[in-house]
């Protein structure tokens, strides 16, 4: 039986570096589905003796890169801590569950944090967080720059045949580490690396006396993979700050007295207590207090929401006014937080496919160019009694070129930035191939409750009686609804306020209503049809029950024995922003339709308010012929567990934040802040990402293009070939990161 196993990976600055890795790995025996994740520093692979384990190490440091088992501390920036005297203040008290009152006063502040650990002593994953001149790449460029610069002082003042020494030395000196990353990738089948190519260049140049060349063409080479280094550290940089949003301690509650604890060893039903300014440390609900809830880190939300006793909230929030006494509800490895960052690390492994397509063609592209290389070496002189050392020299100028790293780099760099920069706006994206899919987005089927409307009925219009005033009327619907937990009560007993009415005996008449002693007397709260054949409502009010029934409303009369009292008309309105999202979706090119269970009169009245088409009355394998018969390019938003087959079927299934886990689990996307225009935000950041990635391709191919043309006419030299290599690279990550400050709420 094979065992899963993970590891942390660092120095990995390119797609190319990536595929190293999983095809030495592969090649060994005993060892199978290996996945590397450039993004998240991941390798997991599966091992049939784990004993192997160091053999898998042993792989990946002689190719030049460092590795840890998951679970040991790495070296890494500390996060963001509030200043001594917030972080130590004494809280207010606070009244505890039980009744009493503690001063939280037992705050162990030298709790051990885990997180903060720097028991880690290997030395291959020390760079982690260092500027760049303290790290081994960099330290590599500041020594070949002092010997480049040494030697050409040396030609300066002494001679030209001294100063080739000392640039042969130069160039030996810097090219020996990477000739030997060389050699451990070839001795693991792997002949065509940036290495190899790299050595061969070096070694070339030398042969044919261009050693100042050489010593120039190595320092860039270094320069390059550090600049890559730096462009790709900023592209993590976005993950692991959403990592960073949770405090790495917490204020234990235990029998009215508070200690502080490792965040992340909280258990599901302890109370901790979050003070003014503190983040939440875990997912949890409300148990005691009333304050402003700051969701912009989690969710991109930019107001504070007022939240009470029973409302959610989520690790990394920030409490902004009072103290709050929290119950979590979610493990630490299972808050909000961490799903997140889990969804956008794991999203690597679902490549787009414009990602797979150019992974198959790199395969063939530095082969290819290799062979060019030799043709152009060797064609000329033999053919046409041309130069050996021109011909030697221009080929080994395209061998430089041969490196597919920029065009490889082009599509996850992208698609990395704009994870994260969805992730920071409340839009998650289970990877490129969701992206690809929802920038072809020509459809959008919404479900209407909980998704198009806030998911619970208000009251939208009270009709009194004559001689009935609106509280008279509001007080008699109270007191026959308390006690009740339907959202139709609910909804009454909320616009009610304080004054209701004493009442006992409810009872609840299926199909019809409820009825219960109000006041010493006989009260109902029916269907206007039931309440017609008890004479609770006249031939006026049952036209005015139909005219609002058409509006897509739900109607109640409210009256006593032969006594109408007046109507009450709910509804589940439209979210604030529905409208909205329909105008911008249309402005999109994309087309929008609302499929629902309800009654097709309510259905039309939303749909219509709202401008979009729709289809009433649908089962949840309706819902799921329709998304069939639309084809390709839609896309479904949806909340419930009855969602959950259609947002299978649909190209990209999108979840509502507030939905079910089921169908937060089935969907491919999710929008955690529950705004309808969202939807058209994730597809504007994803067209925004395939044309980022169209960019990087052409820049990528454009480069290469033009400089293997100028190094066969002999326009372009060795220096100049590498500068080009390391310089598109770097230029197409750069490209990627624009992604980052890329805002999809805002319409081009």
């Amino acid at each position: 039986m094979a065992e899963r196993r993970e590891w942390t990976v660092t120095g990995m600055d390119c797609a190319s570096c990536t595929t190293k890795v999983t095809r030495a790995l592969e090649r060994m025996p005993g060892v199978s589905d290996v996945k590397v994740a450039l993004m998240a520093e991941r390798l997991t692979l599966d091992l049939v003796d784990p004993a192997q384990g160091a053999m898998v190490e042993d792989a990946v440091r002689k190719l030049g890169f460092g590795i840890a088992s998951k679970g040991q501390d790495v070296p890494r920036k500390k996060a963001f801590v509030l200043p001594a005297k917030a972080a130590h203040a004494d809280p207010q008290p606070m009244a505890c569950s039980d009744g009493c009152h503690g001063t939280h006063a037992k705050h162990d502040h030298a709790a051990p944090d885990k997180h903060d650990g720097h028991g880690h002593t290997h030395d291959d994953l020390a760079d982690r967080g260092k500027p760049w001149y303290g790290t081994a790449k960099g330290r590599l460029v500041i020594l070949t720059g002092a010997l480049l610069g040494t030697a050409w002082g040396i030609e300066v003042l002494t001679s030209d045949e001294l100063g080739y020494w000392a640039f042969l030395l130069a160039c030996l000196i810097g090219v020996a580490p990477v000739a030997n990353r060389a050699f451990e990738a070839l001795r693991m089948g792997q002949p065509f690396t940036i290495e190899a190519l790299m050595t061969i260049a070096a070694t070339g140049a030398l042969t044919i006396g261009a050693a100042e060349e050489a010593a120039l063409v190595v320092f860039l080479f270094a320069v390059g993979e550090v600049l890559e280094g730096v462009a790709t550290g900023k592209a993590r940089e976005g993950i692991r700050a959403l990592a960073n949003l949770v405090p790495k301690t917490a204020l234990l509650e235990i029998d009215c007295q508070t200690r502080t604890v490792p965040a992340d060893t909280l258990m599901i039903g302890q109370t901790v207590l979050v003070r003014p300014g503190d983040r939440i440390p875990a997912d949890g609900e409300i148990a005691d207090g009333t304050s402003g809830i700051d969701e912009s880190p989690v969710t991109g939300e930019s107001v504070p929401l007022a939240k009470t006793v029973g409302d959610a909230v989520f690790a990394g929030s920030i409490n902004t006014e009072a103290a709050l006494r929290i119950r979590v509800t979610r493990e630490p490895s299972d808050n909000t937080i961490a799903r997140i960052v889990r969804l956008v690390e794991d999203a690597e492994e679902a490549r787009a496919p414009t990602e797979r397509f150019i992974d198959r063609f790199s395969r063939w592209y530095m082969p290819a160019v290799v062979a060019i290389a030799a043709l152009v070496i060797v064609v000329p002189p033999l053919a046409m009694g041309a130069d050996w050392g021109t011909w030697v020299y221009r080929g080994l100028a395209l061998l430089l070129i041969g490196c597919p790293c920029a065009l490889v780099i082009s599509v996850p760099a992208s698609i990395a930035s704009a994870l994260s920069a969805g992730a920071r706006r409340g839009l998650l994206m289970k990877g490129g191939a969701v992206i690809e899919a929802a920038a072809k987005t020509t459809h959008v089927a919404f479900d209407k409750t909980g998704t198009l409307t806030q998911g619970k009925p208000v009251v939208t219009d009270i009709v009194p009686a004559a001689g009935v005033t609106e509280a008279d009327l509001l007080a008699v619907a109270a007191g026959v609804e308390t006690g009740s937990s339907h959202p139709l009560a609910q909804a009454i007993l909320a616009r009610t306020g304080a004054r209701v009415l004493p009442s006992r005996d409810a009872r609840a008449i299926p199909g019809k209503g409820v009825e219960a002693m109000v006041d010493g007397a006989m009260a109902w709260v029916a269907s206007p049809r039931h309440a017609s054949t008890l004479g609770g409502i006249d031939s006026i009010a049952l036209r005015r029950a139909v005219q609002l029934e058409d509006e897509g409303k739900t109607v109640v009369a409210v009256f006593r024995d032969r006594q109408p009292l007046g109507l009450i008309a709910l509804r589940d309105e439209p979210r604030a922003d529905a409208a909205e999202a329909v105008r911008q979706l249309k402005a999109m090119g994309v087309k929008a339709v609302m499929l629902t269970g309800d009654n097709a009169r309510t259905a039309a009245a939303i749909s219509s308010g709202l401008g979009l088409e729709h289809q009433a009355e649908m089962m949840p394998e309706n819902k799921l012929t329709a998304i069939r018969e639309m084809g390709a390019g839609v896309m479904m938003v949806g909340d419930g567990i009855n969602d959950a087959p259609a947002l299978k079927q649909a190209g990209v299934g999108v979840a509502m934040g507030s939905g079910t886990d089921v169908a937060l689990e089935t969907a491919d996307a999710a929008i955690l802040r529950d705004r309808v225009t969202d939807a058209p935000a994730m597809i504007r950041l994803s067209r925004a990402t395939m044309g980022n990635i169209r960019q990087n391709v052409t820049l990528a191919l454009g480069l290469k293009a033009v400089f293997l043309v100028t190094s066969v006419l002999g326009i372009t030299g060795l220096w100049i070939a590498i500068l080009a290599d390391t310089g598109a690279t770097v230029l197409v990550t750069l490209n990627a990161l624009r992604l980052l400050g890329f805002d999809p709420t805002k319409e081009a």
